[in-house]
């Protein structure tokens, strides 16, 4: 007998932006009923000053105030907000909490958002973003790069991870700590791969990427990555969505995008304003990835999924 049907939401508070998905959920298969991103920044100067900036918890609890809005519109039953990389080890999350506190609890009582830790991010991500994949295409390597931080996962198929890691670095916190010129110098790109390579020589000693078959790229920079080698004229989600782009084309588009202008990046059709600034970091991440996993793993393709932490979210709620 199927199960009932369950009106859920997850919300994913990154380093970069707050995503929503509100879906029905049945016999732990989900169908969308709205899914949204907004570009918030959250953890804007987090990496130089330790604390979230005022106006970066304003611009937060206003994008979640139409959340909590479409929530209470859509009979939403239950939610679970989880907030990352950057809501891990800031000095001031106590405030950032009690603004979640204040905002969710007003339409669903007692909802929060929740500090996760990078093996549970992993988890959730690896989920979400595996469940429309063959599994004849596993052992995967999940890879969601976000804001903060990296998160690369090994796994066979659905809850079934076998080695994650949480590397300290995304798209915004290598751009603030080494990418400062427009465009960035040859000085500045050589210290922020120095960065990434001393991340990712960590990463890859805890996850044996050389098992994996498939590639899977999630969240803005891997499906923004997608929709220019694609050459979409404007960011297509459906299209996105298991577009796969072969190594060659990849490194083509991200070497494109680090020594560009930010007024060259915003002129491109699929590009998000809030992505404008920061794409050539995550750019960088990317290529680096794509090279130790073609020497280690043989792998020449990039899968990206618009599936990923959202959806892991979500399902967790049913158990």
């Amino acid at each position: 007998m199927s199960g009932r049907t369950r009106r859920l939401a997850g919300i994913d508070c990154g380093t970069n932006s707050l995503r929503l998905l509100i879906a029905d959920v049945a016999d732990g298969a989900l169908r969308d009923v709205h899914r949204e991103m907004r570009i918030v920044r959250l953890g804007q100067g987090v990496d130089a000053t330790g604390e979230f900036a005022d106006a970066a918890i304003e611009r937060t609890r206003v994008a979640l105030t139409d959340y909590a809005e479409l929530l209470r519109k859509h009979g939403v039953e239950r939610v679970r907000m989880v907030a990352t990389s950057a809501a891990r080890d800031v000095a001031n999350r106590d405030v950032f909490f009690a603004m979640t506190a204040e905002v969710l609890g007003a339409v669903i009582p007692g909802s929060v958002a929740e500090v996760i830790t990078g093996a549970e991010e992993a988890k959730l991500s690896f989920r979400g973003a595996v469940g429309e994949l063959d599994s004849a295409e596993a052992p995967f390597v999940v890879v969601d790069l976000g804001g903060g931080s990296t998160e690369i996962v090994l796994g066979k198929s659905g809850a079934d991870v076998v080695a994650s890691y949480s590397a300290d670095i995304g798209c915004v916190r290598l751009t603030e700590r080494c990418l400062h010129s427009d465009p960035p110098t040859a000085d500045e790109v050589a210290a922020a791969r120095f960065v990434v390579r001393e991340k990712l020589d960590a990463a890859l000693q805890v996850v044996p990427v050389e098992e994996a078959r498939t590639w899977v790229g999630l969240a803005g920079t891997m499906t923004t990555l997608s929709a220019l080698a694609h050459e979409m004229p404007a960011y297509d989600s459906a299209a996105i969505h298991l577009s796969r782009v072969p190594g060659d084309r990849l490194m083509a588009v991200c070497e494109g995008l680090i020594g560009m202008t930010r007024a060259e990046r915003a002129a491109l059709g699929p590009m998000h304003e809030g992505r404008v600034d920061v794409i050539g970091g995550g750019a960088i991440v990317v290529e680096e990835l794509a090279r130790e996993l073609r020497a280690r793993a043989g792998i020449d393709e990039l899968v990206v999924s618009e599936h990923d932490i959202l959806d892991g979210i979500v399902l967790s709620l049913c158990g």
